[in-house]
C-alpha cells in the first residue's frame, strides 16, 4: 500500500467529442474493450500502484459512473483502509458547472486536507494505459521536481487529441500546449500530474484569486518558469480516446494479441464491475476470426475482425465485420454490418446492410431499432 500517494480522477471538463456514444453518459464510462469502461484503465493503474485512497471528481452525466464503480468493490477499494469517493459538483446554478476544475477542487478541499497522504496524482480517464504511478512518484522524489507529468512519445495518436510537451536535455518541461498549438514535439502529455497536495491547494487558492479555475492551462502552464515541471517518459501502449475515429480505432487495436496482453496485464491486470454470465454460445453455423467475444454472447452467424459486448447475438446468416457492438445488442437474420459502432441495446432487424468507413463508423445510439 503505498501511503505517500493519494489519487484523483478528474472528469471536470474532459475533451470528449464521441458524439452520440456520450450523449447519455460521461467520457469515463464509456464501454471499451469487450467488457470494461474507459475509467477502468486510470482507475486499475492507481490500485495497482498501491494507492487505497481515490476521489473521483464527476461533472456532468455521472449516473452510469456510480453505477459502474459503485463501491469501489471490485477495485478492492472499500476496505476500512481505503476508500473510493466520488465528488460532485458542488453548484448553486448552472454558471458553476461551466467553471474549471481548480473551482472544484475548492469546494471538495476538505477531501484534500483529510488525507494523510502527502502527494497526489491527477489523472484523465481518456488516456487508456497501465502504468506504474509509484515508479512516476519514485522519479519525482529522486530529481526534486515541484510538479512531474507522465508524457509519452507518439507520432501517431490514432486521430485522438493531446496537449503537447517540449522537455529540454535535463527533462525539464519547457513548453506545453493544447494540441490545435503549433509546438514542434513528439511528445505528448498523458495529462497524468504527480505534485505535493500542499502544492496543489496552494495552486488552487493562488489561481482561483487571480481569476483563473483551470489546473493544466492556468496554474501550471503559465508556472513553467516558476516551478520545476519535470516529464517522466512512459514507454507502454497509450490510447488516447476522445474523437469517435479515435475510439473506433484504438479499439481495432485490441485485436493485435501485443496490444492486448500488454494493455490488460502489464504491469497489472484491468479490474473491472464483475457480471455472472455464461460462456459465449457457438450454434451451429457460428464462425469467428480474430475478434474479441464477451461472455454471453450467441453466435449463429459470422463475425471477422470485431469486438462483442456481453449478451450480443448474431443471428444465423447474420455477418459482422470491422465492428464493434455494445451489450445485449442483436444482429438480425441475414443482415451484414461493416465499420459499425452499435451502442447498448441496438437491434438490427432481419436483412439489412449497413456499412461505414474507417475514419467514420455508422453509429446507431442505445435502445435503437434499425
Amino acid at each position: 500500500m503505498n501511503k505517500q500517494l493519494m489519487g484523483v480522477i478528474n472528469l471536470i471538463h474532459e475533451p470528449d467529442e464521441l458524439e452520440a456514444l456520450t450523449a447519455g453518459r460521461c467520457l469515463a464510462t464509456v464501454p471499451f474493450g469487450a467488457r470494461y469502461r474507459l475509467i477502468d484503465f486510470t482507475l486499475s493503474s492507481m490500485v495497482n500502484s498501491g494507492i487505497s485512497k481515490v476521489a473521483v471528481f464527476a461533472h456532468t452525466k455521472y449516473r452510469s459512473l456510480m453505477d459502474h464503480v459503485g463501491s469501489g468493490r471490485h477495485w478492492d477499494l472499500h476496505n476500512r483502509q481505503s476508500g473510493l469517493f466520488i465528488l460532485p459538483p458542488i453548484a448553486d446554478d448552472m454558471s458553476d458547472l461551466r467553471k474549471g476544475d481548480l473551482y472544484h477542487f475548492f469546494q471538495h478541499r476538505d477531501y484534500f486536507m483529510r488525507s494523510q497522504a502527502d502527494y497526489v496524482v491527477i489523472a484523465r480517464s481518456h488516456m487508456i494505459c497501465n502504468i506504474d504511478l509509484s515508479a512516476v512518484l519514485e522519479d519525482h522524489l529522486a530529481r526534486g521536481a515541484d510538479i512531474t507529468v507522465v508524457c509519452k512519445k507518439q507520432d501517431d495518436h490514432l486521430s485522438g487529441k493531446a496537449r503537447k510537451v517540449k522537455l529540454d536535455p535535463d527533462g525539464r518541461v519547457i513548453a506545453m500546449q493544447d494540441h490545435y498549438g503549433r509546438l514542434q514535439s513528439d511528445l505528448v502529455s498523458m495529462e497524468m500530474y504527480v505534485m505535493k497536495k500542499d502544492l496543489l491547494l496552494d495552486l488552487v487558492e493562488t489561481s482561483l484569486a487571480q481569476g483563473q479555475d483551470h489546473l493544466v492551462r492556468h496554474a501550471i502552464m503559465s508556472r513553467l518558469d516558476q516551478l520545476q515541471v519535470n516529464g517522466y517518459l512512459y514507454n507502454g501502449y497509450l490510447g488516447i480516446i476522445n474523437t469517435i475515429t479515435s475510439y473506433y480505432r484504438n479499439s481495432m487495436q485490441l485485436l493485435k494479441p501485443e496490444i492486448w496482453r500488454e494493455l490488460f496485464f502489464e504491469p497489472g491486470p484491468i479490474y473491472t464491475k464483475v457480471k455472472d454470465e455464461p460462456p459465449a454460445c457457438y450454434l451451429e453455423g457460428g464462425k469467428t476470426s480474430n475478434s474479441l467475444i464477451a461472455n454471453g454472447c450467441v453466435i449463429e452467424g459470422t463475425v471477422i475482425n470485431s469486438i462483442l459486448f456481453r449478451g450480443v447475438k448474431v443471428n444465423k446468416g447474420a455477418v459482422v465485420r470491422n465492428s464493434i457492438v455494445m451489450q445485449n445488442g442483436e444482429i438480425g437474420i441475414g443482415s451484414s454490418i461493416d465499420h459499425v459502432i452499435l451502442d447498448k441495446e441496438v437491434q438490427i432487424e432481419a436483412g439489412r446492410d449497413i456499412r461505414g468507413v474507417t475514419d467514420s463508423p455508422f453509429i446507431a445510439v442505445k435502445r435503437k431499432v434499425i
